[in-house]
């Protein structure tokens, strides 16, 4: 396996805690966090790994939803 840049690891980091916060909603949403979580790294999965300003925009973007949805009031996601 190759070496993963740091900043790979950051959105491995954020992919896992996404997941791991869908285990904290109520079982019969959990699908509808989940497949939202995984659309929004699907969305940008041909990103150009060199495009920093981008990626790091998005990671922090990604944290910011992280945070609202991990609020016990959020109970479900709809796209």
């Amino acid at each position: 396996m190759t070496r993963l840049s740091g900043l790979q690891r950051e959105v491995l980091s954020l992919y896992r805690q996404c997941m791991r916060a869908v285990r904290e909603k109520p079982a019969d949403t959990r699908d509808n966090f989940r497949v939202f979580a995984r659309t929004e790294f699907r969305r940008n999965v041909r990103l150009d790994k060199k495009d920093f300003g981008t990626i790091e925009y998005l990671l922090r973007k990604g944290h910011r939803q992280l945070e609202i949805y991990r609020d016990p009031g959020i109970r479900n996601i709809s796209r």
